[in-house]
């Protein structure tokens, strides 16, 4: 199988079916490589709304804790369809926009609901 796709984090933000489209992807990656995801995806989906909420100025730090958890996440139960979200988030911290920030946790609301 090959890796996860790359997510474009400037077409994330633009474009909705883009989006919907990466949340299909990645929900049909986890179905084909992982198992018993769904208690985690919504723990780390918590993690992620969490750090929406967080003041400004705490914001980029909250998103860069939450990559570390997701790392663990990944690490410990082997989930490997949910390196590209590794990756995106690396992306969205270092942009530190807020549109960015918003944008990853609707993907990520996406991921939790298709693969419910």
């Amino acid at each position: 199988m090959e890796g996860p796709p790359e997510i474009d984090i400037d077409k994330l933000i633009g474009d909705s079916l883009y989006l919907d489209n990466q949340a299909h992807i990645i929900v049909s990656r986890m179905r084909d490589m992982d198992s018993g995801t769904k208690s985690q995806l919504r723990r780390l989906y918590n993690a992620v709304r969490r750090a929406c909420r967080a003041p400004e100025g705490e914001r980029q730090h909250e998103f860069v804790m939450v990559r570390a958890r997701l790392a663990y996440t990944i690490a410990r139960h082997s989930l490997r369809s949910l390196d590209a979200l590794e990756r995106l988030l690396l992306q969205v911290t270092r942009k530190n926009d807020t549109r960015g920030y918003e944008r990853f946790r609707d993907l990520f609301e996406a991921i939790v609901a298709y693969n419910e």
